[in-house]
């Protein structure tokens, strides 16, 4: 953060009342708005956010306890349960604490006199950021955005990292709706702009790419440049439209007209691209380690701006040919010796090393944390206090031990307090470290790209099968508050994380549902809690299938039984009875009534002796009542699925009334939050739905792709006309074909069913469909077509293909086998790898 200020200051700034606890006039250099990722409590502000879904000012008295003493709030600090002896803390009121957080970062901005570039667009963005600054760190101090920060919140964030060292400054821009954008341009005040493009992101808040366009248009509303592509009708129409004044230089790029910079040829070899352009009736060209339209369209964008800022383009395309492919994600992978491995090569600054450092800390498995790091380069800061910082990072996050590689960080070794080892070279750290006595730990890998961290990654990784599923935690954070934010204040949330989250990793789900603070877990059987309890899992779980076997399990664990029957409390309240370790007052149950889907529960006549049994031991406690919808999701059950919830109340009524206690009532699944809001009761169970299936295309629509199963091809093979493929002859080719054969197979959980044509999988966007029958370990799949057609990009041994994703959803996948996601993504084999990525 690049800020200092006093807290009389910064009151004075945003217009706020200071109740001044301590007397003194304290100089803040943090802001922090999430709880969870408290580094230095000294000098730390923080700003208590008001959400649909969550309140800050509810973490004051912890962050307290924390040593956090300076606070901006929206109401007053006689509100906020702070003890007698707390109130030497600083509270600056504001009516709405984003509003004065973004006015902060506004007047932050207007002291720097220094050329600021703002990106917007649908896609690009931060590709385009990050590449300016490998294309001109060696010229200027630069200040970035970190990671994808470019809400209304990441804004703000991103701009208070200004310093005064610094001579250039890149922020990228996003919204969702319209009117956001006139309060990130106060923030952001570019001189220069970048428009990338338009797509159909958030195109729900809008009336259509126009309306789109010009709302994002109004970043550049007092820049003094623009770049953008010509060739992009919207934008174009957007910029030629523009109700504010036009900027004094609009500079576009075309492949189909003549603009300041003319696309004359883009020609693709088997690992770069070589695009040939007119500047200025100069004939220019540059080449780039990449061949996807993506990279091309950002890269001209690159060139393009640097051209106009005065770069020879002789620099342009020596640096050109340097660039680095951006991983925009965090991944988080199984590791040897039951490891977990976090791999991080986004970028390496002080900003993205506290962030990897906080997921890290999200991760409960393993008590022990090792971070491996590299020395940090083009940071333009002092390195004696650079590594002073980065060791008090380590601290306070509580870094087990560091594994330090290059020159620089192992001079500033001393530094350091915890376990620690130095090597000049990952070549020697490989050669030399003893890899295989990492155990039962949480491993950062967090390097610079020339120090070649992919190299321990694949030292560390515990499986080299090339069919992975990805499961994308942001995603998956989407979907959860998407069903928040339908819910009554103070609606208790279930998540359902049985058959191992529905296939998708068990402790790794239930770590980012905890630290997203939701109120119960559900699991089918007591070692699936236990895993939990043995990962670190603090949440209640209640255990759906109970069985008598694990029931001094479910005490040991702290684990909470459905009951559904009297012969399973007769059993649970035996064991209870023999348990003489059991210190407990009572042990938390949960009541299943059958209302109506008869399955498990108890039936209306057997209310009244469970009662009766519940009465006479005052060991049990009934937490919950609850039932399951039979049909929440179709419409032409409506009238059976009211009934069933009419039947349950009077159920939970009779229940409450014979044991006189209240208890939690829940009904309602995913569909049925969406369909049947008003009765939420005191707490819902949200299963299908966090994984991003929705139970209609308009749900479908708001909902984002969790999970996405991919493998290579393994070979490509020309096959004759007439001839075979595969086990028994099933698939048969009428003339000359080319055929990929998929690294994965039924043992992966690849149902046979789809041989023969039913199913398809994806090759660059294209469908291919599978010819003959799936084998155990492959199956083959018809690329001619997509071959004779290819027209982009080639398609080669090693390629990826998509199974099921985001442009083909498990649910369209279901429909080709006639069933349901939820028996695809559950028969997900384990031998498949798991990658949690976090972007």
């Amino acid at each position: 953060m690049g800020i200092n200020y006093s807290i009389f200051t910064l009151s004075e700034i945003i217009q706020g009342e200071l109740f001044q606890g301590n007397g003194n006039s304290t100089v803040i250099h943090e802001i922090l708005i999430d709880s969870r990722h408290l580094a230095q409590a000294e000098a730390t502000l923080f700003v208590a956010l008001v959400t649909e879904r969550n309140d800050g000012h509810k973490y004051i008295h912890d962050l307290y306890e924390r040593g956090v003493r300076n606070f901006l709030v929206s109401t007053s600090p006689q509100n906020h349960p702070l003890k007698s002896e707390e109130r030497d803390a600083n509270f600056i009121v504001v009516p709405d604490t984003l509003s004065a957080l973004q006015a902060f970062a506004a007047y932050h901005r207007y002291r720097f006199n220094i050329p600021v570039i703002g990106i917007t667009g649908s896609n690009g963005k931060t590709v385009i950021k990050e590449w300016l600054f490998q294309l001109m760190f060696q010229d200027y101090n630069i200040v970035r955005s970190p990671k994808s920060f470019n809400s209304q919140v990441g804004v703000p964030l991103s701009v208070l990292e200004m310093n005064p060292d610094n001579d250039l400054a890149i922020f990228e821009a996003g919204i969702s709706k319209p009117g956001e954008m006139s309060r990130i341009e106060t923030m952001i005040h570019p001189t220069t702009g970048i428009f990338t493009n338009i797509g159909q992101a958030h195109d729900e808040n809008f009336i259509d790419e126009d309306e789109k366009s010009a709302e994002k248009l109004t970043l550049f509303r007092n820049a003094e440049t623009l770049v953008y592509c010509r060739d992009h009708i919207p934008v174009h129409r957007a910029v030629s439209q523009a109700s504010f004044p036009v900027m004094k230089r609009i500079i576009a790029w075309s492949k189909q007209e003549m603009t300041e910079l003319f696309i004359e040829d883009i020609d693709r070899d088997s690992d770069r691209t070589t695009i040939r352009g007119i500047y200025h009736s100069n004939p220019i060209h540059i080449t780039i380690p990449f061949t996807d339209e993506a990279s091309v369209e950002n890269a001209i964008h690159c060139w393009l701006l640097m051209l106009d800022m005065g770069y020879h383009p002789d620099i342009i395309r020596q640096r050109m040919m340097n660039l680095a492919p951006i991983a925009m994600r965090l991944e988080l992978k199984e590791a040897i010796n039951h490891c977990s491995l976090i791999n991080d090569s986004y970028s390496l600054d002080l900003k993205s090393l506290s962030i990897a450092l906080d997921f890290m800390n999200q991760q409960k498995q393993h008590d022990r944390k090792t971070v491996i790091l590299s020395d940090i380069l083009q940071s333009g800061r002092d390195p004696d206090q650079l590594y002073l910082e980065v060791a008090q990072l380590l601290s306070d996050k509580g870094i087990h031990k560091l594994i330090g590689i290059g020159n620089e960080i192992m001079k500033h070794s001393d530094l350091f307090t915890q376990e620690k080892v130095f090597f000049d070279t990952t070549v020697n750290f490989l050669s030399q470290y003893p890899v295989a006595t990492f155990r039962d730990e949480t491993i950062l890998l967090k390097g610079a790209r020339v120090f070649e961290f992919e190299k321990i990654g694949i030292a560390l990784q515990q499986k080299a099968h090339e069919t992975v599923l990805e499961i994308n935690l942001d995603a998956m954070v989407h979907n959860l508050n998407y069903y928040r934010s339908m819910l009554n204040p103070g609606t208790k949330t279930m998540v359902m994380v049985k058959a191992f989250s529905y296939g998708s990793g068990s402790f790794e789900i239930a770590n980012l549902l905890q630290f997203h603070h939701v109120d119960y877990l559900a699991v089918a059987y007591a070692d699936e809690g236990v895993e939990l309890r043995r990962a670190g899992i603090s949440l209640p779980i209640m255990v759906m299938n109970p069985e008598e076997e694990s029931f001094n399990l479910l005490i040991q664990y702290d684990l909470e039984p459905e009951i559904y029957n009297l012969r399973t409390l007769n059993k649970l309240e035996k064991v209870l009875s023999e348990n003489n370790g059991y210190h407990r007052k009572s042990m938390n149950i949960h009541i299943k009534l059958d209302s109506g889907m008869h399955r498990l529960g108890f039936e209306s006549a057997d209310i009244e002796p469970l009662v009766i049994q519940l009465r006479l031991n005052p060991g049990i406690h009934v937490q919950s009542v609850f039932s399951h919808l039979a049909a929440s999701e179709d419409p032409v059950h409506d009238e059976f699925t009211q009934f069933q919830i009419r039947k349950f109340k009077k159920m939970c009524e009779r229940i409450v009334s014979g044991i006189g206690y209240p208890v939690v009532r829940h009904i309602l699944n995913s569909a049925g939050i969406s369909r049947f809001g008003d009765e939420q009761m005191e707490m819902v169970r949200l299963g299908i739905g966090l994984y991003g299936v929705g139970f209609n295309s308009e749900e479908q629509s708001r909902l984002r792709n969790v999970s996405t199963l991919k493998s290579t091809i393994s070979q490509i093979k020309n096959v004759k006309g007439g001839e075979t493929i595969g086990y028994n002859r099933t698939g048969k080719v009428i003339s000359d074909s080319i055929i990929a054969i998929v690294a994965i197979g039924y043992a992966d959980g690849i149902n046979r069913r789809l041989s023969n044509g039913t199913g398809k999988f994806f090759i660059n966007g294209m469908a291919a469909p599978v010819i003959g029958n799936i084998c155990m370990d492959l199956c083959m799949v018809d690329i001619t077509e997509m071959i004779v057609n290819a027209s982009k990009e080639r398609i080669k041994e090693g390629d990826e293909v998509i199974i099921f994703g985001k442009e083909y959803p498990i649910s369209n996948l279901a429909k080709d086998l006639d069933t349901i996601p939820y028996e695809i993504l559950t028969g997900i084999s384990r031998r498949v790898k798991r990658v949690y990525f976090h972007e």
